[in-house]
């Protein structure tokens, strides 16, 4: 397949960016000219640099802990509830529960749904282990079917084989992940509740302000895990987590759960886990939430801007598998993405980066190893080649640096160097 030079491919549309595509070539082409060899590229650029989001916010945030240490309220208490209702109305759900991280958001809300011993959940074999950890410590079984090459989401048609075959009597829910910062196609999910009985788990922890049709990630579902781990498009200053659900039923279901199966002090109804919100990390929250659309905002400029510098320098590739090139990643007709990381397919995908590492060039690989290549989930009884999609972009994934104030000239860096590593 031959490079693209234009600023769409494989069904995706790219939205306005705010350069000329001559400045685009302008500016790699003048990134490229410096010296030759290592010293090409002098200008170190970060992977995320959390310093320069923290700097102008650094009063407020200061005052809002402050006030958590006058106050007291160290676990749950007012500064919890505070946040929790920002961030459902933020969000267009009607309730929020906060607890102590994503991984514990995601078991608060199966668990919650009623998923349990005896029941399966399908996932993605391509995300983050805590996808898959949190079904098993649910006590239900993990069942994985393959993803789509061009937005590594879980595969809707890959799901309906495995919701015919001989465990599909046994799926209580289905846990699809918005991979990437971009939602899943929720219409093909929506069906499947519909025509399966089945409920739907989101895993939204990279996708705070993601949409799919106008309905924000969080109220797809029946429930929702967020995570606001300090990488998150929305973070803390640590671990925490949230469940977001339209259910009265589920949100106080999950609200018992967090806090050892409690709804009343010192009885317990259930054996739930200590997974409370605290208050230094929802006062936080809270001073972040006001900010966190002009953030993803930004984030959709800097995607736009790495798609005009890979088209300008000549390195988008059609198609879904990369050839010579850099297939780049897409925004979905219907959806809007966040872009929490942005995700390019290559070919010699690890020499590419340790290139870049030569050079102070930041990256990241989300993921490595498919979840049932793991050894910690051999258990599964799934082998190499069971899920072929998912080992290849295990293969081929690489995150480039992307954050609000990620810099027009050290973008251009990091085109600059893929190039001259491709050429």
């Amino acid at each position: 397949m031959g490079f693209v030079h234009g600023m769409a491919y494989f069904g995706f549309a790219f939205v306005g960016h705010d350069r000329s595509p001559g400045w685009y070539y302008s500016h790699v082409k003048t990134a490229l000219s410096s010296a030759p060899g290592a010293a090409r590229i002098s200008q170190p650029v970060p992977m995320l640099d959390l310093k320069r989001q923290y700097a102008p916010l650094q009063q407020e945030l200061q005052e809002a802990v402050g006030q958590v240490l006058e106050t007291q309220q160290f676990i749950l208490g007012e500064y919890a509830a505070e946040f929790e209702r920002a961030a459902a109305g933020q969000l267009g759900v009607k309730h929020a529960v906060g607890c102590s991280s994503g991984t514990d958001a995601l078991w608060l809300a199966l668990a919650a749904a009623g998923v349990g011993p005896g029941m399966a959940v399908v996932t993605t074999p391509f995300s983050f282990f805590a996808s898959v950890s949190a079904i098993l410590r649910s006590g239900a079984t993990a069942l994985l079917a393959d993803i789509e090459p061009r937005t590594f989401h879980l595969d809707a048609a890959a799901v309906e084989r495995v919701l015919d075959g001989e465990q599909g009597g046994a799926v209580r829910a289905i846990l699809p992940v918005h991979l990437y910062g971009q939602c899943a196609d929720w219409s093909v999910w929506g069906r499947l509740r519909r025509e399966r009985g089945v409920q739907l788990i989101e895993d939204a922890a990279q996708a705070w302000g993601a949409e799919w049709q106008g309905v924000k990630a969080g109220g797809l579902g029946d429930a929702a895990a967020f995570s606001f781990y300090p990488t998150k498009n929305l973070s803390a200053a640590g671990d925490a987590g949230m469940v977001a659900t339209n259910s009265e039923e589920l949100a106080e279901r999950a609200r018992m759960l967090r806090q050892h199966g409690m709804r009343r002090r010192y009885y317990h109804d259930e054996i739930g886990w200590n997974t409370r919100l605290d208050g230094f990390q929802a006062a936080i929250l809270s001073v972040k939430l006001k900010y966190i659309e002009g953030w993803n905002q930004a984030r959709r400029r800097v995607a736009e801007r790495y798609h005009a510098l890979f088209a300008a320098a000549g390195l988008a590739e059609s198609g879904s598998y990369p050839e010579r090139g850099v297939v780049l990643p897409g925004e979905a007709t219907g959806s809007r993405h966040v872009w929490h990381q942005y995700v390019i397919r290559v070919q010699r995908r690890d020499a590419l980066r340790e290139f870049l590492a030569a050079r102070a060039i930041g990256s990241e690989i989300y993921y490595p190893v498919a979840l049932h290549m793991q050894k910690a989930l051999r258990r599964l009884g799934y082998a190499e080649g069971s899920f072929p999609e998912a080992e290849r972009a295990a293969r081929e994934v690489l995150a480039l640096p992307i954050f609000p104030e990620l810099r027009e000239d050290e973008q251009a860096t990091v085109v600059a160097a893929i190039a001259e590593f491709l050429n």
